[in-house]
């Protein structure tokens, strides 16, 4: 039996992990870099143990440190949760070898599947069906489009499409110094890009008794930068037949690896209804609460009393009704995927039915590594927590979980909450019509627009204006009761100035004995104000407005969308001048590679420094044409966000 685990991982996982073992009784360990010893995981273990440093490499990734807090801790078990060392097949067996009981599959069917390449050759000899590996030293112009991938791995890393010859030495180099640096394995290989295709995996589980159970398949088709965004459970797209035959197929890849515990084995599905083999995934998936809700099962539970050597029954259990996962990510998808870091001030999802477990009744899930207050770093990757609705039917889950990210307050970070919402109520969603092309095909365009639209915007600064008003007046030490702005005689409006997602508003209103008047929002009258609260009369409708002030920042709540405003100061400082033509770095990270030089002549888009933030790279790119002026970073080099890389003038006409 066993007594004690640690937990080799952080965020969201590491609590999910953390409520299984504490519905079982089981002590917990956890583990944290310098960056998270505050983070909602370390408080929630038995004891923590700290992995000096803050690079995954030094902390997370680091296996004798990891061994070093299980003796230290008296722990007996370790559970890889997802990424960082789940799928490494040397930690396994240095888990075993140092006499802890590893919560994962045998190290020789994690070695089998760790290389993609040996993994497809292996797939193959059990006939299942297999996509053909190409060498990128060997590709030939017919070969295009194809997808560059990691050989180690997963998570969308060291993943590359590539739709031209020209375009094959960059994107393999990239793909192997992202792979290199997520994995420590550069290896890559090329394949067939299959357009149109859909992502469907089947979660496997199996004992050390022969038993396999295949848990019906996920659909896990909206991808962005080959990371998935969206899951669920059933795919619309899957028949019963087909259904059938994917689960064959999966159990045939775990017996084929003598598989042990859960895990996943994914495929691709063509139009035509062909399937090919990607590959097996040893270990949780970040999608598991979609299955754990259709077949009421817990799978963490599950793993750890077949590591005890506990039997599968052998009946399977039976689906019921259909789940909805999203992902939410820390990054703004209309400028690229940018990450965002910095302090999250406010988290708050209401509504929700049930925690890391699944609700006892259809509702909303949560799975969260982040709350009010956390520091969201650059280290790791900008996953903030997974939302889950499960409900009879696909079209209900789709509506439940997007009425419950529209009510989260979510402040201080830019996320993609906004997208995700526009993604469930979208009409080829809806009808099942998707692949993993889907946002090429429907546009980034129309699903990253913020919820709230440019009325909205303007209702919500007038709103915001309110609220900083009674602030201001409760503050007060004298006739703190009188309206704010208060004259026997008519004088000039009140005025504030917000910077707004589509720019300036300036907010001009008068409190007067006959109530309010505002030219920004004609007609709409004040029914009450708080420091945090506001109700208005607005087209004809009572709307209310909760309202948050951190900093400079303004956050407005209401129906019509959140809105982030910032307050612009009546009298600017001097100091904050940036140089014209400054190319600023987006976020902090890690300089990787620079691409010019003092003195050279650039063109508008092209990528003069690529920074490694949250665990991927980023282009940064000239935004017009000119010469560099002034070059102000190295590779290696550590900059902040809003550090000036590089001074660029434009080329006189």
């Amino acid at each position: 039996m066993i007594n004690r685990v640690l937990v080799a991982n952080r965020g969201e996982i590491a609590r999910r992990v953390l409520r299984a073992c504490r519905d079982l009784g089981i002590g917990t360990v956890a583990v944290h870099s310098d960056p998270d010893a505050g983070a909602p995981h370390v408080r929630e273990a038995d004891v923590a143990g700290r992995l000096p440093g803050a690079s995954p490499a030094e902390t997370y990734l680091s296996s004798a440190r990891l061994l070093a807090v299980a003796k230290s801790a008296g722990a007996d078990a370790v559970h890889p949760g997802y990424g960082f060392l789940s799928e490494n097949a040397d930690f396994a067996r240095a888990v075993i070898d140092a006499g802890l009981t590893w919560i994962g599959p045998p190290p020789a069917a994690i070695a089998a599947m760790g290389s993609k390449i040996e993994a497809k050759k292996l797939m193959a000899a059990a006939d299942v069906p297999v996509l053909p590996e190409l060498d990128p030293a060997q590709v030939a112009e017919a070969d295009f489009p194809l997808l560059v991938k990691a050989s180690a791995g997963g998570g969308g890393r060291g993943m590359r499409v590539v739709g031209a010859p020209d375009e094959l030495d960059g994107a393999v180099a990239a793909a192997r110094r992202e792979a290199e640096s997520a994995f420590g394995d550069p290896t890559v290989f090329c394949e067939p890009l299959l357009e149109g295709a859909r992502h469907i995996e089947v979660q496997v589980l199996a004992d050390a008794h022969g038993t396999v159970w295949t848990l019906g398949e996920r659909e896990c088709s909206i991808q962005r930068r080959h990371q998935k965004i969206v899951e669920e459970a059933p795919s619309p797209a899957v028949p019963p037949g087909l259904r059938a035959r994917l689960c064959e197929a999966a159990a045939s890849a775990a017996r084929a690896i003598g598989y042990v515990g859960a895990g996943t084995v994914e495929f691709m599905l063509a139009r035509d209804g062909r399937f090919f083999f990607l590959e097996v995934n040893t270990r949780l998936q970040v999608e598991h609460p979609v299955t754990e809700c259709v077949y009421g099962v817990d799978l963490v539970r599950l793993q750890i009393e077949v590591a005890e050597g506990a039997r599968l029954g052998e009946d399977m259990p039976e689906p019921r009704g259909h789940a909805i996962e999203v992902r939410l990510y820390a990054e703004d998808p209309a400028r690229g995927w940018r990450p965002a870091s910095g302090t999250l001030h406010t988290f708050e999802v209401p509504g929700v039915d049930a925690e890391f477990a699944v609700p006892a009744e259809h509702g909303l899930r949560l799975d969260s590594g982040v709350e009010s207050g956390v520091e969201v770093g650059v280290h790791y990757d900008p996953m903030l927590a997974k939302v889950i609705a499960w409900a009879p039917t696909r079209a209900a889950a789709a509506r439940r979980l997007a009425a419950g990210l529209r009510g989260a307050r979510i402040h201080g970070l830019t996320t993609n909450r906004d997208l995700l919402v526009r993604i469930l109520e979208e009409p080829s969603f809806l009808d099942g019509d998707t692949d993993t092309g889907y946002l090429d095909r429907v546009g980034l365009g129309a699903l990253a627009a913020p919820l709230a639209d440019e009325a909205a915007v303007r209702v919500s600064a007038l709103a915001a204006a309110l609220a900083q008003a009674a602030a201001n007046r409760s503050a007060a030490a004298v006739l703190g009761g009188l309206p704010s702005g208060w004259r026997n005689v008519r004088s000039q409006p009140q005025r504030r100035t917000f910077e707004g997602p589509h720019g300036a508003v300036d907010v001009d209103y008068r409190l007067l004995r006959d109530g309010l008047t505002s030219d920004l929002c004609p007609g709409t009258s004040l029914v009450a104000a708080t420091p945090d609260q506001v109700v208005l009369d607005h087209d004809g409708l009572r709307e209310t407005f909760t309202v948050k002030t951190a900093g400079d920042a303004v956050h407005v709540d209401s129906r019509l969308g959140p809105v982030t405003l910032t307050a612009v100061p009546r009298f600017a400082d001097p100091s904050g001048h940036i140089a014209a033509g400054s190319l600023l770095a987006p976020m902090p990270g890690t300089v990787v590679r620079v691409g010019t030089e003092p003195g050279a002549a650039v063109a508008e888009g092209e990528t003069l420094v690529v920074l490694e933030a949250m665990k991927m790279e980023h282009r940064i790119a000239a935004p017009s044409a000119g010469t560099v002026t002034e070059l102000n970073v190295a590779a290696g080099q550590q900059v902040e966000s809003g550090a000036v890389l590089a001074i660029i003038e434009g080329n006189p006409e």
